[in-house]
Parts: structure tokens; C-alpha cells; sequence
């Protein structure tokens, strides 16, 4: 690959979902009063969200007036095609609810981006296997473009689920979405949820989290608390499944966070790491109290098993990428979110990625998510040379120095440092 060539970017952030009342026709007729039922409390919702402040009214019906034939993109192939071109994507991982300002997409029952432990089992796996029919049916088209992400409520009962997994990988579905909450149900420590990581290693499927759901009802109006502990709830199953040997038992298992930042993860490895090789206050805790179901340092399940869906990455992130590991970052244009860089997402990569070397930016805005998520990417590489920015677009060659070199030399003593905790392959520590 020459450094003049057009980056192959796919997007491991992007959302898709049908207007809510057209679920309908995808969930089992059982459940339809029950779906009647929801359809008429949405007012009440949307006028919920505008109290808590998560809705701008003002701003919701600009951003519908001056993209109303674009958001059709949410749920119509034909014009999705046509945005991810024009933000020059060349292919995407597909979340569930395409609208982020009014949930006019939501999934029936609140089992999309929101969903959660807490939901009903039997109507939160209805809800869910509905958006998985729908979003294979989307992923259809231009399949090689697409990995849908497939919803499952896995603290549902244990025979439902793993027949779902099953049945969305046969249709062609390319992740499980687990929810990042709990709740009251089993924590995802426990040995009840072998089987579905068992399944998931077994058949490639990644198992992810997304942000957004959170314990609202303890916050009141008091948004600040809401914006930041979001973040917070879909990381947490990373330490719940990392500490307790999940990884160490399905090495093959890939689990990731997705659309909540990178920039928490650099001290959580240092902690983490510290821990395991025996930082000072660990004495106390016994004999290798963090050993009995983890075998390495926790940095090492990190590079193996997880990686961060890390959509619309900021410079500061960047800047940690040594410590975060440059093959963990999974660039994102949370399409068709008003948070995130589309439909200017060329200009929002020149921005952040101006500076980082060629090669890194390659792994990081699709090579790496590519890889993850199992895209073909003989077939995706024609669209890439069709409607790919290239490094001169992004400023990261220039006549002068057309291989980019002076971003390598810029960044090689960062890169040299590292994870600086780490001083050697014996894993010697810096107790700083």
C-alpha cells in the first residue's frame, strides 16, 4: 500500500432502525396490544426526555427540517448508501436506533439502546428479535458494507437466548449487543453466562455494549450526573468479565464499548496492571489475590480480547494511543447522530487526524474494526479507491515529504514510551 492511497474507513459506530410503528409487521402477533400499548405512551416519553434536558426542542425540529430527506438514510438502504459515500465510509457497523434526538425509532418495548436487566424478559426479546428481522432484511443490501449489530437481552431465559444468537448468525448478522446494565438481574461474572460466550467465540461473533442506558431514576433533573456516568455503565461489563476469567476461559471471545470514549481507559490498564504485578498495598490482600482466574496482565486481555468503539475520536484520545493500544481504537461516525461527524465526517478526520502517522491512521479509522467485525476487504476496497479521502486530503503528506515521514518522527518518542508502567517483556514494573 502506497501512502498516497485512499484510506479504507469503515465506521464501527452507525444506526439504523425503522419509525417505531413500523416494527409491527416484525414482531409476533401475540404481541401486538402490548405494542399498541407502547406506541401510545411515546408523547409521554418524548415530553420526558424534554424535562430531563436530553431534548432540545428548539434544536430537534432544525435538525429535522434541515435533514429530513437524509434521515430516511435511518432505515432506507438506497439513501444510506448514498450518506456513507458522501461522508466517504466505505463500510459500517450498524447499532439500532437511527434517531438520537426523538427516538422516533426506538425499538418496540425499549429494548434498543436502552435496553437493560430490568426490562421485561418476554417483551424485551419480542422487541428485540423484531429490529434483528428488520436490520437483516437492511444489512441485505450491499451486504458487504454492513455488519448489523443484533440485539439480545441475554439475562433473558438461557434456552431463548442462545437460539437467538444462533438464528442471527444464520441470518447473517455480525455481533450481540448485550445490555450494559443488569440491574437486578445476574451479574455477568458469573458462570450462567458461559454458554453465551461460549456460543459467541464459536461462532465470530463479538459481543458488544453501547452507551445510553443509565440509572436515570436516581438522577432527577440533575443532568451533569446523567452525561457522566453514561460512559460509565456500558464499560463496566469489561472489568465484571475481565477480572472474573471470561477471557482467560474463551481467548477467542472479543468484547468492545462502544460510543463511550476511549480517554477513561489508559488509567484503568495502569491501575489494573499494577494490581496484578503486585503494587505496593497489595500485601495486605493475600496471596495473589488477583491470580486465581486471570493468568496475565490485564493489558494483555485488553490487546487480545477488547476494544473500544470509539466514535467521533477526540485529539486527546489520540494522544493516549500508545497506553490504549492503536489496534484498540475503532473510529466511528455514529451516523446519523447529530453528536457525531456525519455528514461531515471529512472534515472531522482531517481535525483529529491531521497529524498521526499514516499507518496508524489506517488501523484506526478501519483497518482494525475491519478486522474485528470480519469484513471482506477485497470487496470493500473498490469502494474505498471510489469515494476514500487520502492522506493528502487530511494534510498528512505534502510535496515535501510525500511518505509522511515527519509524522513518525514527530510521535517516536511517545510511541517509545508506551505504556510506561511496562519497562521490558518481563513485565517489570515502574511503581509510578
Amino acid at each position: 500500500m502506497e501512502p498516497s492511497d485512499p484510506y479504507l474507513i469503515v465506521s464501527a459506530d452507525s444506526h439504523a432502525g425503522l419509525p417505531t410503528q413500523d416494527y409491527r409487521a416484525y414482531l409476533a402477533s401475540k404481541f401486538h396490544p402490548q405494542f399498541d400499548d407502547f406506541l401510545n405512551e411515546r408523547s409521554a416519553a418524548v415530553e420526558a426526555m424534554t424535562k430531563l434536558g436530553v431534548r432540545n426542542e428548539d434544536y430537534a425540529k432544525k435538525w429535522f427540517e434541515e435533514h429530513e430527506d437524509a434521515l430516511r438514510s435511518g432505515w432506507d438502504a438506497d439513501r444510506r448508501d448514498v450518506e456513507l459515500d458522501g461522508d466517504g465510509v466505505a463500510a459500517e457497523v450498524v447499532f439500532p436506533d437511527a434517531d438520537a434526538v426523538e427516538s422516533r425509532t426506538c425499538v418496540p418495548f425499549g429494548a434498543g439502546l436502552g435496553l437493560s436487566g430490568d426490562i421485561d424478559p418476554e417483551l424485551g426479546l419480542a422487541g428485540a428479535q423484531a429490529h434483528n428481522r428488520w436490520l437483516a432484511e437492511l444489512c441485505s443490501h450491499s451486504p458487504e458494507r454492513r455488519k448489523g449489530v443484533a440485539l439480545v437481552p441475554i439475562t433473558a431465559p438461557l434456552d431463548e437466548v442462545l437460539a437467538e444468537i444462533r438464528r442471527i448468525k444464520a441470518e447473517g448478522l455480525g455481533a450481540v449487543m448485550i445490555p450494559a446494565m443488569w440491574v437486578n438481574q445476574t451479574p455477568y461474572h458469573d458462570r450462567r453466562y458461559d454458554p453465551v460466550w461460549a456460543l459467541c467465540e464459536e461462532l465470530e461473533l463479538p459481543i458488544v455494549t453501547h452507551s445510553g442506558p443509565a440509572a436515570r431514576s436516581e438522577y432527577g433533573d440533575h443532568l451533569g450526573i446523567y452525561v457522566t456516568e453514561v460512559t460509565w455503565w456500558p464499560a463496566r461489563p469489561m472489568w465484571f468479565m475481565l477480572w472474573s476469567g471470561v477471557f482467560e476461559r474463551y481467548p477467542r471471545l472479543k468484547f468492545g464499548v462502544t460510543e463511550a470514549g476511549c480517554w477513561w481507559l489508559p488509567a484503568l490498564i495502569w491501575f489494573w496492571d499494577r494490581l496484578y504485578l503486585g503494587q505496593k498495598g497489595t500485601e495486605k490482600l493475600g496471596t495473589d489475590p488477583f491470580r486465581g482466574a486471570v493468568s496475565m496482565p490485564p493489558s494483555d486481555y485488553i490487546d487480545r480480547n477488547c476494544f473500544i468503539g470509539a466514535s467521533n475520536t477526540k485529539r486527546r484520545e489520540l494522544g493516549m494511543r500508545y497506553e490504549i493500544g492503536v489496534d484498540n481504537i475503532l473510529w466511528g461516525n455514529d451516523f446519523p447522530h447529530p453528536e457525531g461527524t456525519w455528514p461531515n465526517t471529512r472534515s472531522w478526520l482531517t481535525k483529529t487526524f491531521h497529524d498521526i502517522p499514516i499507518d496508524e491512521t489506517r488501523r484506526m479509522v478501519g483497518l482494525a474494526a475491519a478486522e474485528v467485525y470480519g469484513f471482506d476487504l477485497a470487496k470493500l476496497q473498490p469502494h474505498a479507491d471510489r469515494i476514500g479521502p487520502t492522506p493528502m486530503e487530511f494534510g498528512q503528506v505534502t510535496d515535501d515529504d510525500p511518505t509522511g515521514s515527519r509524522l513518525v518522527h514527530k510521535w517516536a518518542a511517545t510511541k517509545a514510551v508506551g505504556r510506561h508502567w511496562l519497562t521490558d517483556n518481563d513485565f517489570a514494573l515502574i511503581d509510578i
